[in-house]
């Protein structure tokens, strides 16, 4: 994805294919996102005069007639034919949100923004854990925030997962800690698409909900207690079944 709006302005002609909108023809602004998206604003409202949400395809073509953008998303197409430009350039782009600390690599700032930390000045990105915490505190080693996050147990670990990982402290701490819900065999902590703890006897693995430990279940397993209450970490613990 390019990290770069296109921003052409002008008098234009804008068309809507398999959409209940009539072809609009006025001085506007035409925004195409690095997603693809494409907004057309005119000079009432805030909402856009016409819009396509990311198009699988976005073509450009200029000649004397002016500017032609196309962009076509499955049977929608969204035609936009500029009579005069008045501009026609990139604009960098970035994802905004909350400031949270600074880049250890350029200084720029850190911002949160839709489940990961953007530098706004090097475009450096870092996945967030949804249920995450962004701390004041940073890393003694790379310099970033540190996060909090509730695996069982609280861990304060870097932002940066290449530099110290969740899955590890959880490991470390849990692994071969609980017993199964199901057979009370071993669970060792490992990742199947997400953090789970896997029985070595049977073939049930639960995942490691986000919360903390608090005592033993009546199946045997460990209990959590979480944002919504408490509970097994089995969702169907054996002790409740009828």
């Amino acid at each position: 994805m390019q990290d770069a709006t296109r921003v052409l302005a002008g008098d234009c002609t804008i068309t809507y294919e398999d959409a209940d909108r009539d072809e609009k023809r006025g001085e506007v602004v035409v925004l195409v996102k690095p997603d693809n998206t494409v907004l057309v604003h005119d000079a009432d409202g805030y909402q856009p005069a016409s819009w396509l949400t990311r198009a699988d395809v976005v073509r450009y073509a200029s000649d004397a007639d002016g500017v032609r953008l196309v962009a076509g998303s499955g049977t929608e197409r969204l035609a936009v034919h500029s009579h005069e430009a008045t501009l026609d350039t990139f604009a960098p782009v970035t994802p905004a949100g909350p400031e949270i600390g600074d880049c250890p690599d350029c200084g720029g700032p850190l911002v949160r923004a839709r489940g990961e930390v953007v530098c706004v000045g090097c475009r450096a990105r870092y996945p967030l854990p949804r249920d995450a915490t962004v701390l004041d505190d940073v890393c003694d080693d790379c310099g970033l925030p540190r996060i909090r996050v509730e695996r069982g147990a609280v861990f304060d670990p870097c932002l940066d997962r290449h530099c110290e990982s969740i899955d590890e402290r959880v490991r470390e701490r849990f692994d071969g800690a609980w017993d199964c819900p199901a057979c009370g065999g071993t669970l060792r902590i490992e990742r199947r698409n997400a953090l789970r703890a896997a029985c070595e006897d049977c073939e049930n693995a639960y995942a490691v909900p986000a919360g903390t430990v608090a005592g033993e279940c009546d199946c045997g397993g460990p209990r959590f207690e979480t944002a919504n209450g408490t509970r097994c970490l089995a969702t169907a613990c054996p002790a409740r079944a009828p």
